[in-house]
């Protein structure tokens, strides 16, 4: 990240693709020939290996999570895909670092578009394993795993394919020096209290479990999750009906929506009595928090989350 729901994300994503590539092959890009690389190296990626430039100037990803994970590394694509749509401009999420960067698509490339932008190099997740022969006639491409849980691995990916792997290490020292920073920060002040996060979409309140991307980042800084929370789940988040409400419970409530339906929903829940008494909404302690932020599994991420963790819980009275 990252939740349930992106599995039902992924479902929708699989079949487009599948359409995509078995009715609307563009006719130019099918044709191609495969281009030589003159300098480059090999990468072993989900799709077998991939000799990619050594040093890449026009950079193509497929998802948000590849897109954050390029950008922390130092490097600006040339055009991305983006799987989930924020209302208003779906790459706002990445804090003005996407200015200039094409919107190729949400559920898929639009492969005419990555032909047109001269690419030469293509990195994404195993979604797109079924136009990977199409991408690779464009430019090099390179699939890497995708585990929500393990979103990490996809970092170290991105990072293998760029060749900045000593970025990475420098990005991870950053990220626990700052961990490290809000601990110090927080000091006693939360100790005993517990700490939670949900999301609202379209009719539907979801949990996330202590091995989401927020949940991770919520253990570092030792903070600690209510007992419905605190603990691992295949998805990292899974649902909950409105009258379990309990469950999202706490001294502290970080709430995100996703969708113009998930804000439409908790307006809704908002004003319904079960709302109203949970602890965190009696005390003022529900913050509401930047669902691409939340939700990014990605490097840039952990500062989003990192930064709200201050306003919210060392900077708030």
């Amino acid at each position: 990240m990252r939740h349930f729901f992106y599995w039902l994300i992924l479902g929708i994503l699989g079949f487009s693709l599948l359409t995509a590539c078995n009715h609307h092959t563009p006719q130019n890009i099918s044709s191609l020939p495969k281009q030589p690389t003159a300098e480059c190296r090999m990468v072993k990626h989900t799709m077998g290996e991939t000799c990619v430039p050594i040093h890449p100037q026009r950079v193509v990803t497929l998802s948000s999570c590849t897109l954050g994970n390029v950008l922390a590394l130092g490097v600006k694509p040339i055009g991305t895909t983006n799987e989930v749509y924020v209302e208003g401009n779906s790459l706002s999420s990445i804090n003005g670092k996407t200015d200039g960067i094409k919107l190729l698509g949400l559920s898929q490339p639009n492969l005419e578009a990555t032909l047109l932008l001269k690419p030469d190099l293509i990195i994404g997740v195993d979604w797109f394993k079924p136009i990977y022969p199409l991408l690779s006639k464009i430019a090099p491409t390179v699939l890497g795993e995708i585990d929500f849980i393990n979103w990490q691995k996809h970092l170290s990916f991105v990072a293998e394919s760029l060749g900045k792997q000593e970025v990475e290490k420098a990005l991870w020292d950053r990220y626990y020096q700052r961990i490290e920073q809000l601990k110090q920060a927080l000091g006693t002040r939360y100790q005993g209290k517990k700490i939670s996060f949900i999301t609202l979409g379209s009719n539907q309140l979801y949990i996330d479990s202590k091995n989401s991307f927020s949940g991770s980042i919520l253990s570092d800084a030792l903070l600690q999750r209510p007992a419905a929370q605190n603990l691992d789940s295949t998805y990292g988040a899974f649902p909950i009906s409105f009258e379990e409400l309990e469950k999202a419970d706490g001294d502290i409530l970080f709430v995100t929506t996703y969708s113009s339906g998930g804000k439409k929903f908790l307006e809704e829940k908002q004003q319904e009595p079960l709302w109203k008494s949970l602890k965190a909404v009696q005390e003022n302690h529900v913050y509401y928090v930047d669902f691409m932020s939340w939700a990014a599994t990605h490097m840039l991420g952990t500062d989003a989350v990192i930064d709200d963790l201050f306003k919210y819980l060392v900077n708030t009275p």
